[in-house]
C-alpha cells in the first residue's frame, strides 16, 4: 500500500502482512524527533549534534547549563516546519522555553547560515537544495522565512544520508543537513516533506517512486520452483 497514514500501519504490517511504502523504518523512525535522534546517534555519532535529552522531572532546567553554554537550541518535540524551535541566548529564553514543553530536547549550536534539504527516495538521493537563512536569522526553514538555493551538493552528505538510508531501511525522506566545513550533521529527516522546493530543482519524483517499487518488487519475489529434467531411462541391448 502507498502512502498509508501512520495509524494504519500496525494493521496492515501486523494485521496483513502488507509491504507499505514508505517502508515501516521510515515511518517508525521519522514519527518522533526523540527516537529519531537516538537512532542518529546509535547509528552516525561522529555526524549527530551534542544532544540531550530529559524529563523535567530531573531538574533539567539548572543540569542542561551545567553541560551546554549559550547559545544552544532547544526545541519541541513534536513540531514541523520549523516550529518549536528555539535559539537560546540567555536564562530568559531558555526558562520561556521550558515552560512549554513536557520533554526538554537541547541540541549544540552550529555555526551555520544554511544547511542542504537532500531528498532520499529508494536507495538513492535523487535531489536537494540550500535552505539559506531567513531574514530575521537562525531560521533556515522555507516555512519560517528561509530562502532556497540550487548548487553543487556536497558528496560527504550524500554519503551519509544514503548509508544511514542503507543501514535503517528508510527509503522516503527530506534530510536535513548541516554542514560545519566538510563535516555533515544530520539533523532530522521528514517522511512527508514538502514540494515547495523539491518540485523547483528535481521536478516530478513520480518516476523515481516507480522505478524502485518494481527494483523491490522484483527482489522480493519468490524464485519458481522448477520441476526437475527426468532422466532417460537406457533400454538394455539384448
Amino acid at each position: 500500500m502507498l502512502f498509508p497514514d501512520y495509524w494504519q500501519l500496525n494493521a496492515l504490517v501486523y494485521g496483513l502482512g502488507a509491504r507499505v511504502f514508505p517502508s515501516e523504518a521510515s515511518y517508525r523512525i521519522g514519527h518522533n524527533k526523540i527516537e529519531m535522534t537516538r537512532v542518529f546517534q546509535t547509528v552516525c555519532p561522529a555526524n549527530t549534534p551534542d544532544t540531550l535529552i530529559l524529563s523535567k522531572a530531573d531538574n533539567a532546567l539548572n543540569d542542561v547549563l551545567e553541560v551546554f553554554d549559550y547559545p544552544f537550541v532547544a526545541k519541541i518535540p513534536k513540531s514541523s516546519r520549523g516550529e518549536g524551535v528555539f535559539l537560546i541566548e540567555n536564562s530568559a529564553d531558555w526558562v520561556r522555553y521550558y515552560n512549554q514543553t513536557d520533554t526538554i530536547y537541547v541540541q549544540e549550536y552550529l555555526p551555520i547560515d544554511r544547511d542542504l534539504r537532500l531528498v532520499l527516495l529508494g536507495e538513492k538521493v535523487v535531489g536537494g537544495y540550500w535552505r539559506l537563512q531567513a531574514a530575521q536569522g537562525f531560521y533556515n526553514n522555507l516555512a519560517q522565512g528561509g530562502t532556497m538555493m540550487s548548487g553543487q551538493l556536497p558528496p560527504e552528505a550524500v554519503r551519509l544520508v544514503e548509508d544511514f538510508a542503507r543501514r535503517t531501511g528508510v527509503d522516503h525522506a527530506g534530510f536535513d543537513v548541516a554542514m560545519v566545513g566538510q563535516h555533515p550533521y544530520l539533523i532530522e529527516f521528514n517522511r512527508l516533506f514538502g514540494t515547495q522546493g523539491v518540485t523547483a530543482v528535481i521536478g516530478d519524483t513520480t518516476g523515481f517512486i516507480l522505478e524502485y517499487l518494481e527494483k523491490r518488487l522484483i527482489s522480493e519475489r519468490p524464485i519458481e520452483p522448477t520441476t526437475p529434467r527426468r532422466k532417460r531411462r537406457l533400454r538394455r541391448v539384448a
